[in-house]
């Protein structure tokens, strides 16, 4: 990545701040960015996150990277990274944020062609048109090269049956990219990937209901659906290498959620209350927040790192090791989060509970899925050894 130096980052900056301090809504400080990116609803039927959406899609500033004709900016990784950096300093978040955005996108920039480019990126760039990820099944999670969603073509179209689960947000999304078993006599490259209107004649989509309360997770079954022969990305059975590079971008964004960390210090010293020095009376407590933010601070210097390493090449196989890094961090955070505001932290519903406080002891128990989705612990442990470090099998 190229960093803009000098007068020329300083007047994007006084730019970027300027705006984002006229457009950003006071009420939306803060807030769980995470909890609008997974339910629809609950974001659809808050105005103001619909005004700050409005508002950054027509600043085309949720892909400031992409090119105009996908409903970006234009600009640069360094004028994006600004962006970023301005957001996460007034507790700000990028309210395009997607699946779309994460995943897809900068898939399709790669491996889709041009119909397939004008067809979904300007949607996903407004977030107007909603993704979900038809990965996972039930006997093919870790193991994702064991799926068997089967894929026949049919001539004209193609006909697709079978279940996938842990598919998060289906039952609010308007498409599904998906993983295919288009021939049974191989695994890795018998995969062919599809994307999939969920409108569709024979989709259902199942909620299931999550220790947090949340319901954001999906069972999807496919019961004998036409796809377009156009929807199609790449070539036929070469879905596997589409699907690892989805998911390197997948595992990057996991780890590059920066402008979500809200700062401890303040409520530390709301719940604990401070020494006559000032400091946060509880000197372990202390300790263990300032070990976090030094991780925290530690990882962010490895994301800038490995970011320069990749500048031709995008994401690089680095990113298994920060989500790693980055879910420990945030474990971490979520339990110094609930334990500093003691009983408080145990809310669920209704009073004497405040709403942060409620969120907290959600978060906290959604924080425990983080060493799962994106790919578990060990998956990506080995990844690492594997590619990282090259150690033998």
């Amino acid at each position: 990545m190229v960093e803009l130096e000098g007068m020329e980052a300083r007047l994007f900056r006084e730019e970027a701040r300027a705006w984002l301090k006229a457009n950003f809504p006071p009420s939306l400080t803060n807030a769980p960015s995470i909890h609008f990116v997974s339910d629809r609803r609950a974001a659809e039927s808050n105005p103001d996150w619909c005004l700050w959406r409005q508002r950054m899609a027509e600043k085309r500033w949720g892909v400031p990277t992409w090119d105009p004709r996908y409903g970006g900016a234009g600009l640069t990784e360094a004028h994006g990274k600004i962006i970023g950096e301005e957001l996460a300093a007034i507790g700000g978040f990028n309210p395009i944020r997607s699946y779309g955005t994460m995943m897809l996108g900068p898939t399709l920039l790669e491996y889709g062609n041009e119909a397939q480019k004008l067809e979904h990126l300007p949607g996903i760039a407004t977030n107007e048109r909603r993704w979900c990820q038809g990965f996972s099944e039930p006997g093919a999670g870790s193991d994702l090269a064991s799926l068997q969603t089967r894929c026949v073509d049919m001539g004209d179209h193609w006909l697709v049956n079978g279940q996938k689960i842990w598919t998060s947000g289906a039952d609010q999304a308007d498409w599904c990219f998906a993983l295919v078993r288009t021939d049974t006599s191989r695994k890795q490259s018998g995969i062919s990937f599809l994307l999939i209107d969920m409108k569709s004649e024979g989709i259902e989509a199942r909620p299931i209901i999550l220790i947090s309360g949340s319901t954001h997770f999906c069972e999807v079954f496919f019961n004998d659906v036409k796809v377009p022969k156009a929807n199609l990305v790449g070539e036929v059975n070469q879905g596997w290498a589409i699907a690892k590079r989805l998911l390197q971008f997948e595992r990057n964004s996991l780890s590059d959620v920066k402008a979500e960390i809200t700062p401890l210090a303040p409520l530390a010293h709301e719940y604990c209350g401070t020494d006559l020095l000032g400091r946060i009376d509880n000197p372990d407590l202390r300790t263990r927040m300032v070990r976090n933010a030094m991780r925290h601070e530690a990882y962010l210097a490895t994301v800038a790192r490995l970011t320069r390493e990749s500048q031709s090449g995008g994401p690089s196989n680095g990113v298994s090791a920060l989500k790693n890094l980055w879910s420990g961090i945030i474990q971490d955070r979520s339990e110094l989060l609930i334990e500093l505001m003691g009983a408080n932290g145990l809310g669920w519903a209704g009073d004497p509970y405040t709403d942060a406080e409620r969120e907290a002891t959600r978060a906290w128990l959604h924080s425990k899925a983080f060493s799962i989705y994106g790919g578990s612990y060990e998956v990506q442990n080995n990844i690492t050894a594997k590619r990282t470090l090259e150690l033998p099998a």
